[in-house]
């Protein structure tokens, strides 16, 4: 049996909510809706063993901050001005693992323009998988997993909030 219909819409709309702040550059705001044990993760194969190979990204709580702080600082040129970008999330699936915890996936589309260097259109495709949890009665995010379909080919500057 499947959550509530109201819980899988509450669900739905954080992690639409998570997209467009990251979209649109709302950095403190995207920030507050991780947990204090959070895991930002972009590997480059999906059964990738984090301790011992290289990943695109593999940030814990401490080190989203500092990415935060690096991106707001106007000293990050890869993101000054910062890219306009947009993603599409589809195909969202939701599970409840617990009281107040869920696993939930969706497939991502990403589009970025690059307008402090080439002002390429990059697309970004892929899942997500993310770990949400209940505290203090607001969904936060405790892990978000990104596995680009390209992840283990060359690919552009991930300096931006995938």
């Amino acid at each position: 049996m499947g959550l509530p219909e109201s819980e899988t819409r509450e669900i739905e709309a954080f992690l639409f909510l998570e997209a467009r702040l990251a979209d649109e550059s709302r950095y403190d705001e995207w920030e507050a809706l991780w947990t204090p044990d959070a895991l930002y993760w972009v590997p480059r194969r999906p059964d990738l063993d984090p301790e011992k190979e290289v990943s695109h990204i593999y940030d814990n709580r401490q080190r989203i901050s500092t990415r935060i702080r690096q991106l707001k600082s106007g000293f990050r040129h890869s993101q000054t001005p910062a890219s306009p970008m947009r993603r599409v999330l589809s195909n969202i699936e939701i599970a409840g693992t617990g009281p107040g915890s869920y696993e939930a996936g969706a497939n991502f589309m990403l589009m970025e323009l690059a307008i402090q260097s080439t002002r390429n259109m990059n697309f970004w495709g892929g899942r997500i998988l993310y770990s949400l949890r209940r505290e203090e009665g607001q969904l936060r995010m405790a892990v978000k997993k990104i596995l680009l379909i390209d992840a283990d080919e060359p690919i552009a500057n991930l300096a931006f909030l995938i």
